[in-house]
């Protein structure tokens, strides 16, 4: 079985100078054998295209980090599409389309997904649609308790 903890900061350091983030690293056995979760995170979007340079770099590090023979497989992915945003990052993504969940409801409301036009250290701003209108919605940031990137239709 293959120790992460002895792993970890080799592949978070190979990871940085790659320009993308940890964001969990787990090994567990499946009827298939033992595999090796790999999940990163970078403000840009991520591609397959990144998966596999990931995915490439991640394979030849490790063939240099584990020693024994023992088989496994490696499983790279992102936090995908609708990836979580932690709430001191939440800046960052103004202009993206967004999930926020609020601890005090706006309007009846305690979910709102619509384009995060503005956010400063007391409020954000957040249209949506309701049928054909546009609605600009003004909430504290300290209600905000949960955000996700969402996919617009």
């Amino acid at each position: 079985m293959i120790n992460v903890k002895l792993i970890e900061n080799d592949i978070k350091k190979r990871l940085d100078e790659l320009g993308y983030e940890l964001y969990s690293l787990k090994s567990f056995n499946d009827r298939n054998g033992q595999i090796l979760e790999v999940v990163v995170d970078r403000e840009e979007s991520i591609d397959l295209d990144d998966i596999v340079k990931v995915s490439d770099n991640i394979s030849s590090l490790l063939d240099e980090l584990i020693t024994d023979d023992s088989p496994y497989t490696l499983d790279v992915s992102s936090l995908g599409a609708e990836k979580p945003i932690s709430l001191e990052k939440l800046d960052k993504y103004q202009g993206k389309y967004v999930n926020v969940h609020l601890s005090h409801p706006y309007k009846g409301m305690n979910v709102l997904e619509g384009d995060l036009i503005e956010i400063d250290n007391e409020k954000a701003v957040i249209t949506y649609k309701e049928k054909t209108r546009t609605i600009k919605a003004e909430v504290k940031r300290n209600d905000i308790d949960k955000a996700r990137l969402a996919i617009k239709f």
